[in-house]
């Protein structure tokens, strides 16, 4: 009997060492657990600020690109409008055209303007230069734009509001062949003028200079509007 109640408590106390074995163990697995869970926790929020922070650089990268391209089409933009308005000076090939009066005696009972260079005639040089493509004309050293005139102003000749007489030296930029093929065609400008001895001489170069308007482009009653049909009248 006594053996009997020695072997149970030696049961009893095996099974309450067991059972703190046990505890301690789990407790262990569940600190484990915790500690392991706490650390993916960091290493997510690590990557996250890692993240996040990849991710300003490239928004402020983003934004100077585009800065960057729409400054550049501004400029583009810019240079375009200055083109057109004649105000950048530009070379290239193209043609170089002395007119000058003739030499002719008048005969009697003629016309003695018929032997003078007018604007008439610079105006069909011009216009045939133009119809054969080119990119900028200038006489005299003055650009031709879209408001440009060209009048007879007594013994002179008008260009930009700009007197000179002759002789007249027009410029052009375009194809050289073209260009000159233009003014000497059979029955062209060339000859016609050539017959009442206006001296023409047309040259062509590979580096033809027209410098830029300098004249005025102020408008104080045309402004810009929305396309619309013609209103009837």
């Amino acid at each position: 009997m006594e053996q009997f109640r020695r072997g149970g408590w030696l049961i009893a106390l095996v099974c309450i060492l067991i059972g703190f074995m046990i505890a301690v163990q789990f407790r262990t697995a569940q600190d484990s657990k915790g500690s392991l869970s706490q650390q993916r926790i960091e290493e997510l929020s690590d990557r996250l600020l890692k993240t996040e922070h990849e991710r300003d650089e490239l928004s402020e990268e983003l934004h100077k690109m585009q800065t960057a391209t729409g400054d550049a089409e501004n400029t583009q933009d810019q240079d375009m409008l200055r083109y057109r308005a004649a105000l950048i000076p530009l070379a290239g090939e193209g043609v170089i055209v002395h007119m000058d009066d003739s030499t002719k005696t008048v005969k009697a009972g003629e016309n003695p303007n018929l032997y003078v260079i007018h604007d008439d005639d610079l105006l069909r040089v011009i216009n045939e230069l133009r119809a054969a493509g080119a990119e900028a004309i200038s006489v005299n050293g003055q650009r031709l734009t879209g408001i440009s005139e060209i009048r007879c102003a007594g013994p002179t000749l008008s260009v930009n509001n700009v007197r000179s007489s002759a002789p007249f030296e027009i410029r052009a930029i375009g194809d050289k062949k073209s260009l000159e093929s233009a003014l000497r065609m059979r029955g062209g400008v060339a000859e016609t003028l050539g017959v009442w001895g206006i001296q023409i001489d047309i040259k062509t170069s590979d580096n033809v200079y027209i410098p830029p308007y300098r004249g005025s482009i102020r408008q104080t009653y045309a402004h810009e509007t929305s396309e619309r049909e013609e209103e009837s009248k």
